[in-house]
C-alpha cells in the first residue's frame, strides 16, 4: 500500500484540527475539472462515453497505476426493491454494467488491484451474495479485469484489524474521527460511483452522500453494543446517522458535541461531510444515464423513474457534485430553506468549510458537454407529492 494515502489522511486530520476557520478554508477549498458526456444506455456507448470522460480529465493512468483502488458503488435499500418493473441499476443502484466498464478501464490505466465495495443490506452476506440476491450477476463485474474483488464493509474486515481509525479533516463538523473498514486504509484510490438522485432528507444524492454507506453498521448501524462493535450488523443507521439518539459503541469515537440538533436534517450532511473530509474521494463518477427523481428510493407519489442521458466525471467529489447539481436544474449555492435543500443543511456548503472543494461554478472548468446542453431539470419530472419549493 501507499504509505502517501494514509499519511494525507492522518496528517490532515492532525494538523487542520481548530487551526483554519471555515471562512478561510471555504476560500481556499481546491477545485477541480469537471467532465460531461451524452450517454444513452449501459451498453458500449457507456463505456465509450466513460473513456473519454477520462481522457479529458488527464487520463486514468496518472491516477491508478500501479495502484489499489476501491470503488464505492451504491446499492442501497433492499435486494428485491423496485420501482414498478423497472430495475434497480436503472433507478436507484449503479448499473452492474457501468461497474464492470468502470473495473474494465481501471484494469486498462494499470490499476494492480480493483475492489468493488458497498455496505450491503444484507446484513451478514457477503456482497456477491447481495448482488445474487439482487439479480446481478457477480460474474460480470468480476470478469471484467483480472484482479477484482468484492466486499460488504458493513461487515469486520477479514484479518487482525478489522477497522481503521481516519481523522477527519480540519476537525470535522459531528465526528472528529471514523472506525471504518480496513480495506479503505489498503486503498490507495477512493472512487465513488453514484447515481444522480435527490434525496427527502440530504436534498440530493451525489458522490458524497453515496460515501454515507462507508459507515460501517457494525459501529453507526441500529442495535448495538455500548462498548464495542457488533459482530454482524442489525440494520441501518438510523439512530446514530439520521436521530442521534445514541452514541457509536466506546470503541469508536463519540460526537463533538451530544447537544447539537438531533435532527436527520442537520446530522446526515455533517455526517456525510465529515466522511469525505476523512476518507478523500479521488474519482467520483455520477450516473445520469437513467435515474429517479423526487427522492433516492422508490417511493409512492414522489418517485417517477427518467432518463436524462448524462454522464458526469471529476477528481474533486465537492466540485463534480455541484456541477450535477446545476446539471439536474439546481443553484450549487443554495441553502438550507431553498431547493434542493428545504429542510436541510448542504452537504456541498459544509464540505466545503472542511476545505474539501469548491461549490462555486465560477471556479470549476467544465469539460466536455455544457451543462445547459446537459441539463435536465428534476423538478419538472417529479411525482405530486414531491415538495418543490
Amino acid at each position: 500500500m501507499n504509505v502517501t494515502r494514509r499519511g494525507f489522511i492522518v496528517g490532515a486530520g492532525a494538523a487542520g484540527l481548530g487551526l483554519v476557520g471555515p471562512l478561510r478554508l471555504r476560500a481556499n477549498a481546491p477545485t477541480a475539472p469537471v467532465a460531461i458526456a451524452k450517454c444513452p444506455g449501459y451498453g458500449p456507448e457507456f463505456l465509450s462515453a466513460a473513456d473519454k470522460l477520462f481522457d479529458q480529465l488527464g487520463g486514468l493512468g496518472r491516477l491508478v497505476n500501479g495502484k489499489t483502488v476501491t470503488i464505492k458503488i451504491n446499492m442501497t435499500g433492499e435486494a428485491d426493491m423496485r420501482l414498478d418493473h423497472v430495475s434497480a441499476g436503472r433507478t436507484t443502484w449503479t448499473h452492474p454494467r457501468s461497474v464492470a466498464a468502470v473495473v474494465h478501464l481501471l484494469d486498462k490505466a494499470g490499476a494492480r488491484r480493483i475492489r468493488v465495495v458497498e455496505g450491503a443490506w444484507a446484513w451478514a452476506a457477503s456482497l456477491e451474495e447481495f448482488m445474487y440476491l439482487a439479480n446481478w450477476d457477480a460474474k460480470l463485474v468480476l470478469g471484467a479485469a483480472p484482479r477484482v474483488e468484492l466486499v460488504n464493509t458493513n461487515l469486520p474486515y477479514r484479518g487482525k484489524k478489522p477497522y481503521t481509525r481516519f481523522p477527519v479533516a480540519n476537525g470535522g463538523h459531528l465526528f472528529p474521527a471514523f472506525d471504518l473498514s480496513t480495506a479503505y486504509a489498503e486503498s490507495d484510490v477512493l472512487v465513488s460511483m453514484a447515481k444522480l438522485k435527490q434525496h427527502l432528507t440530504a436534498g440530493v444524492t451525489l458522490s458524497m452522500k453515496n460515501c454515507f454507506g462507508c459507515s460501517p453498521t457494525t459501529i453507526y448501524g441500529d442495535k448495538l453494543p455500548l462498548d464495542e462493535p457488533s459482530p454482524v450488523p442489525y440494520g441501518g443507521r438510523g439512530e446514530i446517522g439520521h436521530a442521534g439518539s445514541r452514541q457509536p459503541p466506546k470503541s469508536a469515537p463519540p460526537e463533538k458535541d451530544p447537544k447539537s440538533p438531533r435532527e436527520a436534517g442537520y446530522r446526515i450532511p455533517r455526517f456525510v461531510s465529515d466522511l469525505v473530509a476523512a476518507n478523500p474521494v479521488h474519482l467520483a463518477i455520477i450516473d445520469g444515464v437513467e435515474t429517479i427523481t423526487g427522492a433516492e428510493l422508490p417511493r409512492d407519489n414522489y418517485t417517477l423513474p427518467v432518463k436524462p442521458g448524462v454522464l458526469l466525471a471529476g477528481t474533486n467529489c465537492v466540485s463534480t457534485d455541484a456541477v450535477a447539481m446545476a446539471v439536474m436544474g439546481f443553484d450549487p449555492m443554495a441553502d438550507r430553506g431553498t431547493a434542493p435543500f428545504q429542510k436541510c443543511d448542504s452537504t456541498l456548503k459544509l464540505a466545503e468549510e472542511l476545505g474539501v472543494g469548491t461549490r462555486d461554478l465560477k471556479r470549476i472548468e467544465v469539460i466536455g458537454v455544457p451543462i445547459e446542453k446537459a441539463r435536465f431539470r428534476f423538478l419538472d419530472h417529479v411525482g405530486p407529492q414531491t415538495p418543490v419549493e
